[in-house]
């Protein structure tokens, strides 16, 4: 199964995507959190992409993809992908249905966390107070919102056309999420 956890930034899906993987052997694909990794490592891609992350602006599709398709063969072998903040762009989800599609595979749902933005600042700045994260800062958090609702919110009715939309309730605890998600997941697990 191939699975997009779709929302904002802060809205719980590096969260729920962790608690699949360990329920379900999955990979996640999580590319903020490859994008942090290239950093953290010097490379010269984490130097190209660190001063872009740091103002809460968007990595390249071309880079993003990159990542992404060096860790599908990983994710096959598991028995599939969360793609947890891929696709973002249109481009991207057409690059990733490519991608899937050349391999014999699709994505099975694609889950939109529906949350509401005052929240999302509220948690990002208890989430910058505790991890100092650069780009949790809330100015980087105001433009990664912008850059959501303006590029990936878009891709809704993308998925929606793919009748692969699923809408969950981001707002309640963490055990309500994961328990919406799960009856969400019950169609495709059949």
């Amino acid at each position: 199964m191939n699975l997009i956890l779709f929302g904002p930034p802060a809205a719980g899906k590096g969260t729920q995507a962790k608690r699949l993987v360990d329920g379900r052997g999955m990979v996640q694909l999580s590319t903020g959190d490859m994008l942090r990794a290239a950093v953290a490592s010097g490379s010269a891609l984490g130097k190209r992409v660190e001063g872009i992350m740091a103002e809460g602006g968007l990595v390249s599709d071309d880079i993003v993809i990159a990542l992404i398709e060096e860790r599908l063969t990983e994710a096959e072998n598991a028995g599939g992908a969360i793609f947890d903040g891929f696709p973002r762009t249109l481009a991207q989800a057409e690059a990733l249905d490519a991608m899937l599609k050349g391999r014999g595979s699709r994505i099975d749902m694609v889950i939109r966390l529906k949350v509401d933005d005052a929240a999302l600042t509220d948690r990002i700045a208890g989430r910058f107070a505790e991890s100092g994260r650069p780009d949790d800062n809330p100015e980087s958090f105001k433009v990664r919102l912008t850059a959501y609702n303006d590029q990936t919110a878009p891709l809704l009715p993308y998925y929606e056309g793919q009748k692969k939309l699923t809408e969950v309730d981001g707002m309640g605890s963490i055990e309500v999420v994961a328990q919406a998600i799960d009856r969400a997941l019950e169609p495709v697990d059949r």
